[in-house]
């Protein structure tokens, strides 16, 4: 199995193991809530799933080959997506007013992600890695920063999201940009994924040296 055929089970049993929550039998795992929703069960032990949740509000997030169906839960999405590696070293770019962001612009990157969705946002998700923002004064207006890790050599370029306000001039680009640049020194190779009807985000991904490298589903599972 390639590493980016099952990204989050790959991750949390190898460099992001310190944030892996298990159920009792070992059967299935969730990231550290406050990071995020994802979960993967051993092959053949799906219905181990149910064990993740937390309670009636809570939810968790597969990404996955196929769709996962377990019988009790529901399934509050399923969305195609499309996975999309880096094809080489990021295209050289002006990096000039990206920032790094950190504690202090905490509020501001969850306001961000929720306003404009670009994945499911936590306590902690900007503590995946480095996260990059562009600012109109104080107002963060886009930034761009990674996720998953799965295995050595990858690492998920995510939390990618512009103002409304500031769409069109080129923000998102450069933020990917600045992602990949950090990733490329450690060696790592970036990966992301978009939802599979997004053709202008796809396009843009294009541009950067991405291609496609397989179909993804997204699963969204919860009690009920």
């Amino acid at each position: 199995m390639h590493p980016l055929d099952r990204p989050f089970w790959t991750a949390l049993n190898t460099r992001q193991s310190h944030l892996a929550r298990w159920n009792a039998a070992q059967t299935a795992v969730r990231i550290d809530p406050d990071y995020g929703p994802f979960a993967n069960a051993a092959a053949g032990h799906n219905a181990a799933l149910a064990t993740l949740l937390i309670g009636p509000e809570d939810e968790i997030w597969l990404v996955e080959p196929e769709e996962v169906i377990v019988p009790g839960l529901t399934a509050k999405l399923t969305a195609p997506l499309v996975q999309m590696v880096s094809q080489g070293p990021p295209p050289l770019a002006d990096f000039a007013g990206i920032v790094p962001l950190d504690e202090s612009h905490a509020d501001q990157m969850a306001a961000l992600a929720i306003a404009t969705k670009p994945g499911p946002w936590g306590t902690k998700t900007r503590l995946y890695g480095q996260f990059y923002g562009m600012f109109d004064g104080d107002r963060l207006i886009a930034m761009a920063g990674e996720r998953a890790r799965p295995g050595d050599g990858w690492a998920e370029v995510s939390g990618v999201c512009t103002d409304p306000d500031y769409r069109g001039r080129g923000l998102a680009r450069r933020l990917i940009l600045r992602v990949m640049a950090d990733l490329a020194t450690r060696g790592d190779g970036a990966y992301l994924h978009s939802w599979a009807g997004n053709a202008g985000a796809i396009a843009l991904y294009e541009q950067l040296g991405f291609a496609i490298r397989r179909p993804m589903v997204a699963s969204v599972l919860a009690l009920g």
